[in-house]
């Protein structure tokens, strides 16, 4: 369950741009940044999960194809398509569960006024 090339956020220089001008509200198992883009033909997005959410590969691995299914699953109910969207995963993201870790996402995201 590989996002699209053109959907992914590849360049360095645009995560220093979202974390340093875009917004970014934290929750107990996630840290989601958005910044709007006019010049964005879609929504592009990017997963971090470091170490620190969970030593095992294993485990990082679970947390991304949860966080991708999320996004999949509510991208279509988003307000605005042209947008940068970063989500990183903070340490406890691994212990939590599907529904928990969703709906601390769902949270961040109404926060960011990314789902009306």
């Amino acid at each position: 369950m590989r996002l699209p090339r053109k959907n992914s956020i590849n360049h360095h220089a645009d995560f220093i741009r979202i974390r340093k001008t875009g917004q970014a509200k934290a929750g107990r198992f996630v840290i989601v940044s958005t910044l709007p883009d006019p010049g964005l033909t879609s929504l592009r997005v990017a997963f971090v999960t470091s170490k620190r959410a969970a030593k095992k590969a294993h485990d990082r691995n679970l947390i991304r194809r949860r966080l991708r299914s999320f996004l999949q699953k509510h991208a279509p109910s988003f307000s605005d398509p042209q947008r940068f969207i970063v989500t990183i995963a903070r340490s406890g993201a691994a212990d939590a569960s599907h529904a928990d870790l969703e709906a601390d996402w769902l949270r961040q995201c109404q926060r960011l006024k990314l789902i009306p």
